[in-house]
């Protein structure tokens, strides 16, 4: 449980395996209840374009996401998982509160995740942007 009360749900939990182990989920966006008071799936995809994805991404919501970012460097393709907090600059205060206080509880819930990303805007969370991320030594 979060500071701000708030629990995560076991669905979850078992989407997160699914894309880690599976190999078949890209990724999962989740949100906030109705009440606040617990983490469920909103959305999960084997979809592999990334502009999709971030068609999942609320304009004016925080969000929470995990992506299976595949790239290349010229060694072969790599895989990285990411955990993506989507928090807008124009998103209600009180939600960016709680999405902020309980975004740890999730982070940790979460085994083999490799980078984490803050975006309050799409450039924040664009390809360039996570490329850059999971290509830094």
């Amino acid at each position: 449980m979060s500071f701000s009360g708030v629990k995560v749900a076991p669905e979850c939990l078992e989407a997160f395996q699914e894309l880690k182990l599976g190999k078949n989920l890209r990724y999962i966006v989740f949100k906030m209840n109705d009440t606040k008071t617990e983490i469920i799936v909103d959305k999960k995809s084997t979809d592999k374009d990334f502009d999709t994805f971030l068609g999942e991404l609320p304009e004016q919501d925080c969000r929470y996401a995990v992506y299976d970012f595949e790239y290349n460097l010229g060694e072969g393709l790599r895989n990285k998982i990411v955990f993506i907090s989507w928090s807008p600059d124009v998103s209600p205060i009180k939600s960016k509160m709680v999405y902020s206080s309980s975004k740890d509880t999730l982070r940790r819930a979460f085994t083999g995740i490799t980078t984490d990303i803050q975006g309050t805007d799409f450039s924040e969370v664009s390809h360039e942007a996570v490329m850059e991320k999971v290509t830094r030594k």
